[in-house]
């Protein structure tokens, strides 16, 4: 979860600065702004990402590389739908059910498009981003609460 990323940000990262421009972006979890209850390894592991980011940031800005951390709420993607499926079995629940009240949680009402998510990682990627680098992105439709 994090050796991988930072071993594969160093064997594109020369390139990058060689050329004067690239972009570091990770995916990270809410739980690095919130922790999840019982994924406290999880939790940790991902919070170590983002301070890697924001410091290697600082490292490579000059040389035009930005480096970026991403948090997804919850996306519409087949691990949303596991999760609901798995939480609907535990509760004896039908997952349609588990699925309505979790996208009622959240400020805009329903499961965030994998297009939207994808649409702020092109924006991040582009050079109209270039001012934007040691940053925190959050795509989760208002649904985690802290500041």
């Amino acid at each position: 979860m994090v050796l991988s990323v930072i071993a594969i940000t160093d064997r594109v990262l020369p390139g990058m600065r060689k050329r004067g421009w690239g972009r570091i972006i990770t995916s990270a979890s809410s739980g690095v702004v919130a922790p999840i209850p019982n994924l406290a390894v999880s939790n940790a592991l991902r919070l170590s990402l983002v301070g890697w980011s924001k410091t290697l940031a600082r490292e490579v800005g000059r040389d035009g590389v930005t480096v970026n951390v991403t948090v997804p709420g919850r996306i519409a993607t087949p691990r949303i739908t596991f999760l609901d499926e798995q939480r609907a079995k535990r509760e004896g629940r039908e997952p349609t059910e588990v699925a309505t009240e979790s996208a009622a949680s959240i400020p805009v009402g329903r499961y965030g498009d994998p297009r939207e998510y994808a649409d702020v990682v092109t924006f991040l990627s582009s050079p109209l981003a270039s001012y934007v680098t040691g940053s925190l992105i959050r795509i989760d439709g208002g649904l985690i609460q802290s500041v």
